[in-house]
């Protein structure tokens, strides 16, 4: 048995581990932003598809 003293909650034989810290240096964004860009994004394509045809 290994001696370090592993954290976190383990499942599927140990290839999935689950860890009560988040990552803190990760990019946070938003949900609202990205809701907002997906609309406004799919807005410009039907109005670009519109002004092709």
């Amino acid at each position: 048995m290994p001696d370090k003293k592993r954290s976190g909650f383990s499942s599927a034989a140990g290839l999935i581990q689950y860890y009560d810290m988040e990552e803190s240096r990760s990019l946070k964004i938003n949900p609202y932003l990205v809701f907002g860009l997906g609309i406004g994004v799919a807005f410009l394509v039907e109005i670009l598809s519109w002004r092709l045809v």
